[in-house]
């Protein structure tokens, strides 16, 4: 069993490079697609690291590389210090249960022809020794952790809500006990009014269980809602990490201030706002050199069309990939 001993993070990734080469055609040439480029984060114990960047970033292909529905061209992932790449499929298996996904849709993610008890229950059948009996009272407890009746067992999702599935999604994740949620935009699909629901419904569940989440959003105010700790993307390169007050009180790198001046109540350290991101950021078929944010940059210099920077350490454990705060201590 892959229980979480607690010697350093839960969760780390190291490096994580991903690859695609798409056949050519007549419409498009097959060049490489660089969805991931040396991505390295952690996710601690029962904490919150939201991940957050526009759309095409890489955040998706992140989230299924963890899981190995993808496997990465370079890099490394660690759960509880064991080496998830090396997992041959029993261990993969096992991995997996202790490390669930809850997708965009919930509508997408449950076979609307089965019944939502018997969706839940194979997460048993595959991860857990329980018994017939035991399964469906296990499903009955799981339906109620999330808010709804036990009857909801014997009925098909589309007799549900946009929100009522998403609660049935997150119990079939919490069926194989799992120490690690990676919830791929969780909310984005719903009608604003429940968003908020399932978000508090999140967090509960996090502190009852003592859950760690990789929360995955394109929304800053769902991430600063519910993270510790905040990593930015862009063209799937991570520019930024922080601890998520200090992320948004004084964010660092020019595109983490371009995001969040996106948000009027939000300002960069001494309080001037930065602009607003223009344009549109490349394809990953097409890179750009040096730094990946360069095109788009009010703060460019020469260097960054050639250089690509690292992430380095500033104050409080503030990581930055940005030549404005090279050699600053």
């Amino acid at each position: 069993m892959l229980a979480p001993q607690l010697n350093g993070p839960l969760l780390k990734a190291e490096g994580l490079t991903k690859t695609f080469t798409p056949r050519a055609s007549s419409l498009r040439r097959g060049g490489p697609i660089h969805a991931l480029n040396g991505v390295g984060f952690h996710v601690d114990a029962a904490e919150t690291l939201g991940l957050v960047g526009e759309s095409g970033c890489g955040k998706t292909t992140l989230a299924r590389v963890i899981l190995r529905l993808v496997e990465p061209t370079a890099g490394s992932i660690q759960y509880d210090g064991q080496d998830v790449l090396a997992l041959d499929n029993r261990g993969l298996r096992r991995f997996r249960g202790r490390v669930q996904m809850i997708f965009q849709d919930p509508q997408a993610s449950l076979d609307p022809r089965m019944r939502v008890g018997l969706q839940i229950e194979e997460a048993l059948l595959i991860h857990t020794s329980l018994d017939r009996p035991g399964r469906r009272k296990r499903v009955r407890e799981l339906l109620g952790h999330v808010g709804l009746e036990a009857d909801a067992a014997g009925r098909v999702p589309h007799e549900f809500s946009g929100g009522q599935r998403q609660r049935i999604v997150i119990a079939r994740a919490l069926a194989t006990e799992p120490s690690l949620l990676i919830a791929d935009e969780p909310v984005s699909a719903l009608d604003l009014s429940v968003r908020g629901q399932i978000l508090n419904l999140l967090k509960d569940l996090q502190e009852r269980f003592g859950l760690a989440c990789l929360l995955i959003s394109h929304d800053l105010g769902v991430v600063r809602a519910m993270s510790d700790r905040v990593a930015v993307m862009y063209l799937g390169h991570v520019v930024e990490t922080a601890m998520s007050s200090g992320l948004f009180a004084s964010p660092l790198h020019p595109y983490t201030r371009a995001l969040l001046a996106s948000i009027p109540s939000i300002s960069t350290r001494g309080g001037a706002q930065a602009p607003a991101l223009g344009g549109e950021p490349p394809g990953a078929a097409d890179m750009p050199a040096g730094c990946p944010f360069h095109p788009r940059c009010p703060d460019v210099m020469n260097r960054c069309r050639g250089e690509t920077p690292t992430l380095t350490r500033e104050d409080d454990g503030h990581l930055v990939a940005c030549f404005l705060y090279e050699g600053r201590t």
